[in-house]
């Protein structure tokens, strides 16, 4: 089968999702990520991602503690600085922001949730996600385990942001690996994953995961990571991307800080599950 060509859309959704290589200093990372999302609203994108740990990427898993706040809302201050910063950037420059991942209390004092949090142009929360599924690998030469810091989210259902362009989907890294929560989503416009996969498992498995999720779901995909080496010695893969409907990849960025773009076309995604309408061949629920 030949892949389903694309017409004209005017309405087409702009999106960027930016690359980082962030530092244990949060003032450094907060300025970094301001002057990208600048970039990427002035090149017209209406929704901008932000990776996993944007904010902190510290020398020890428990770092987190020391910076976690508790969820407010809109209701913003000086004790709650990660959300003051995500919120102005939202209504300065009057878009969509996916704010990557702060840590937020959990009941648990040793432990942070990993979430994300999606602010309008209002400065609204749209959205809140807290990872689910929390990542652990070891080999001869390295070793990492969330959940040391980490309290997992409510695993029942997936997040699902009901955005001005249709359903879109939330995940963060290591999700990825769960094709079950993809699907219980239902039928999505686009997933917004942000990560910070390492550089071992990022040469192995980070496209054809990232790329699976778009074939299997038949929706948009953008991806926003870490993508350097960090102060804390920690590799990060990068290779943030977008890719479309069919599973292919629009625009990446290997390595070091920068936006990708991409074009969400809704004319795209009714061209593909028309051609192949994979989701109403479904014979079995998850």
């Amino acid at each position: 089968m030949t892949q389903p060509q694309d017409s004209q859309e005017a309405t087409a959704v702009r999106v960027a999702c930016v690359q980082m290589i962030s530092c244990t200093d949060i003032q450094k990372n907060i300025h970094a990520a301001a002057e990208l999302i600048a970039q990427a609203a002035s090149d017209g994108a209406q929704l901008i991602v932000l990776p996993e740990y944007f904010c902190l990427m510290g020398r020890l898993e428990t770092d987190k503690l020391a910076v976690a706040e508790d969820f407010v809302g809109e209701q913003v201050s000086d004790n709650t600085p990660l959300q003051a910063f995500l919120r102005a950037q939202a209504m300065q420059h009057q878009i969509y922001l996916i704010g990557g991942t702060i840590p937020l209390k959990s009941p648990d004092p040793r432990k942070v949730y990993n979430s994300c949090l999606v602010y309008s142009p209002e400065g609204r929360v749209e959205a809140r996600y807290d990872k689910i599924h929390l990542f652990g690998f070891k080999n001869a030469d390295e070793s990492y385990n969330e959940g040391d810091a980490i309290m997992a989210g409510d695993a029942t259902q997936p997040c699902v942001w009901d955005s001005p362009w249709g359903q879109i989907g939330i995940a963060i890294c290591y999700d990825i690996r769960f094709p079950e929560l993809f699907r219980q989503a239902g039928d999505v416009v686009a997933w917004i994953v942000m990560a910070a996969f390492t550089h071992t498992t990022g040469q192995a498995h980070w496209e054809v995961l990232l790329r699976a999720r778009a074939i299997e779901n038949q929706c948009y995909l953008a991806a926003s990571g870490q993508g350097g080496l960090h102060e804390n010695g920690r590799r990060t893969f990068g290779h943030s991307m977008w890719i479309d409907p069919w599973g292919a990849v629009q625009s990446v960025q290997p390595e070091g800080c920068g936006v990708v773009f991409g074009n969400l076309l809704h004319s795209r995604i009714h061209r593909v599950r028309t051609s192949l309408p994979a989701l109403k061949h479904r014979v079995m629920s998850c």
